[in-house]
């Protein structure tokens, strides 16, 4: 049985390691996120626009060696049309914060200003940005 007082007493888990990928092809981004998942470790993964074929990312294991929820959302710069998209689809992860969250981005265009974005107020406090990963 939990001991429901230890657990309010630890508080709310802090700010969700989070990893921006970038790359020019969905498999290759796909690829680089499937290998720094680890077994039983609940992960977010946002991925931009849809897949190239065989995703690294389907989890055919019964049951699932990686707690993964895997999110794939309109293509589009992320800063800029694809603003309100990513907000609304990151408020739903977050209200129940996995422990890593990866963003995958078709376009390292705009990168920084997202990077700006995500740093700040809500955000600033829900997420700890981790250096970027180049697929």
């Amino acid at each position: 049985m939990t001991d429901v007082n230890a657990t309010v007493a630890a508080g709310p888990r802090g700010p969700v390691p989070t990893w921006l990928v970038t790359g020019p092809r969905a498999g290759a981004r796909e690829t680089a996120i499937a290998a720094l998942l680890q077994p039983g470790v609940p992960s977010a993964i946002i991925l931009e626009g849809l897949s190239d074929g065989g995703s690294a990312l389907v989890f055919e294991d019964s049951p699932p060696k990686y707690a993964a929820n895997v999110i794939r959302i309109a293509p589009g710069c992320l800063h800029c049309s694809g603003n309100l998209v990513l907000r609304v689809t990151l408020n739903r992860v977050l209200r129940r914060p996995p422990a890593q969250l990866y963003i995958s981005l078709a376009s390292a265009e705009h990168l920084a200003l997202l990077r700006e974005w995500l740093s700040g107020p809500p955000y600033d406090a829900l997420l700890a940005l981790q250096p970027d990963i180049a697929a």
